[in-house]
């Protein structure tokens, strides 16, 4: 797992922020992927938020492409501001998702995905990783994958996973948390009341400049203070930016080279199905 210095905040927040940022982060960035945070680092804070990537794809620089890999013990979550990804999976779906739809992939016991964008186009976006309870961790892998008209709105937030106001996400969450896509114009105010027992909140920002006590520049991931407090927020520009919340993950993460569980047995039984996969696909002649 890539890991980077988690940089902590500045003590310069206002006293009328209801409440503090307590970590923040510019990542790593490697080519057009930004790495906001990992198992190794961040995501011990804010599991089950486990793993974040910025991604801004140019397909004519050949940027354009996640090869088949595999997952197990966790589900990812992608969405695309701008371009359309071509995608295929060992559940036997493929297709196309255009710009503003949500893939959703619950890899449970062990599955292996692939994305492309399409030829000619910039692609602007995340993956989200998210860790399953012990319950899920080695079920059977499930996608979704969401048109832009199946994701709700509510206000200036799209809803991507969870709930918001009377907004609810079709994607059937692991656990109680809340992901959110949210646009906000200069000068804009919004504040964001989590759910009961949603201590874990976080947001990363990914143009613009946003306020919440201190100043959230683009590029930046900062994590609040465990509360069940409003969070409240200004846009200094015109900002988008991501937002979760949820109830802890109880679990310790125990690390794979692609896959997070909450055991060495849990792992050790991904792992060995990934393998049992990767056969099958060879098989049919869909790896290399």
């Amino acid at each position: 797992m890539t890991t980077h210095t988690v940089i902590e905040a500045r003590s310069s927040a206002t006293p009328s922020a209801a409440r503090g940022i307590v970590h923040r982060t510019t990542g790593s960035t490697h080519g057009p992927i930004t790495r906001l945070m990992s198992p190794g680092d961040l995501g011990q804070v804010l599991k089950p938020f486990i793993f974040l990537d910025l991604v801004n794809f140019d397909a004519r620089q050949g940027q354009a492409r996640f090869g088949m890999h595999p997952h197990s013990g966790l589900a990812t979550l992608t969405f695309m501001t701008q371009g359309d990804v071509r995608y295929a999976d060992s559940t036997g779906q493929a297709g196309v998702l255009p710009e503003g739809g949500v893939e959703w992939m619950q890899a449970g016991g062990g599955v292996w995905h692939s994305g492309e964008l399409i030829a000619g186009q910039r692609g602007l976006g995340f993956q989200l990783w998210v860790a399953l309870p012990a319950a899920l961790e080695n079920a059977p892998a499930f996608s979704r994958y969401l048109a832009p008209s199946d994701v709700p709105r509510a206000g200036p937030a799209r809803v991507l996973l969870g709930q918001y106001g009377a907004a609810h996400s079709v994607v059937p969450a692991p656990s109680a948390m809340t992901c959110l896509s949210v646009s906000l114009t200069r000068g804009e105010r919004w504040s964001y009341t989590p759910p009961a027992g949603h201590t874990v909140a976080w947001v990363a920002v990914a143009s613009g400049r946003l306020l919440s006590g201190e100043s959230i520049a683009r590029g930046e991931l900062v994590s609040f203070s465990p509360s069940e407090t409003a969070i409240d927020f200004v846009a200094e520009t015109d900002t988008r930016f991501v937002l979760g919340s949820a109830v802890p993950h109880p679990h310790p993460l125990v690390m794979g080279s692609y896959s997070v569980h909450t055991s060495a047995d849990a792992l050790a039984r991904g792992e060995t199905e990934i393998r049992r996969i990767r056969q099958s696909l060879r098989a049919a002649s869909q790896l290399g």
